[in-house]
């Protein structure tokens, strides 16, 4: 009986060429993976550029029904609501005094950047890093973009978000539309969404009537309208009103006109 033939391993002529595409084959299978992640990682920041264009480009347009800001509040009020307030108004029914008293107390260079004030965001940096309570730097125009479209932490994912809107918002809207939908979707108080609606529920009257005085008040809140109450004031919102009405007497009516011109 022959003895068995053993093969040498040093041969290559005991071993079928077919053999090789077997040990490729893992390396090809993760290959076309990534190319396939890669492809639906393209397609959903496609389909995400289209769709935040087209909100803001049509939003340019038609007043928002509904936000973020206050489904967001719905679904995780700080307190109980008894009764949601909203009734949307066009800029020319808002008082002047409120539009005035809005940017005295947000954003005085509101005319002026293209939605992000770098001298107040330098000025906060170097607070922040000198004190432990939180100074923000954001713009009426970036406020608008977050109670329009962002949700409420503060991670970095919503902050780039934040400003990607913000920069579409300044690019496709004039300045006047901005302050016309922060005015109408800001919360003023539990509940209490945009300036008719604060306007009515506090004064008992329509926001085109508000005065000086009154518009000083609301905007003082706004920092925090569920913490400072409006009717009758905290010695906080009393204090701040009196700065707002200061500013308001400085900046006058000329940084009004520049707003409603601004293009």
């Amino acid at each position: 009986m022959a003895a068995p033939i053993i093969p040498d391993p040093d041969d290559p002529s005991h071993y079928q060429w077919g053999s090789a595409p077997d040990a490729v084959a893992p390396v090809r299978s993760s290959a076309s993976l990534g190319r396939r992640v890669l492809r639906w990682a393209g397609k959903i920041a496609l389909t995400g550029l289209l769709c935040s264009v087209g909100s803001v480009a049509l939003l340019r347009f038609i007043d928002p029904p509904m936000w973020s800001w206050r489904i967001e509040r719905a679904m995780f009020p700080p307190a109980k609501i008894t009764q949601v307030r909203h009734e949307w108004v066009d800029l020319a029914s808002i008082s002047k005094e409120l539009q005035l008293a809005v940017i005295a107390a947000e954003d005085q260079r509101f005319a002026d950047h293209n939605g992000f004030d770098m001298n107040a965001i330098s000025a906060a940096f170097k607070h922040n890093q000198r004190s432990e309570r939180v100074r923000g730097a954001s713009t009426l125009s970036q406020q608008t973009a977050k109670n329009l479209f962002m949700w409420s932490d503060r991670s970095f994912l919503r902050k780039g978000l934040e400003a990607w809107f913000t920069l579409l918002m300044e690019l496709g809207w004039d300045k006047a539309r901005i302050l016309e939908v922060y005015l109408n979707i800001v919360e003023f108080g539990p509940g209490i969404y945009g300036a008719e609606a604060a306007a009515r529920t506090y004064f008992g009257k329509p926001a085109s009537r508000l005065t000086r005085y009154e518009s000083s008040l609301l905007a003082a809140v706004l920092p925090n309208p569920w913490r400072y109450r409006i009717k009758p004031p905290s010695p906080y919102v009393q204090k701040r009103s009196v700065w707002i009405r200061r500013q308001m007497g400085q900046l006058g009516q000329i940084t009004l006109n520049r707003v409603h011109q601004a293009d």
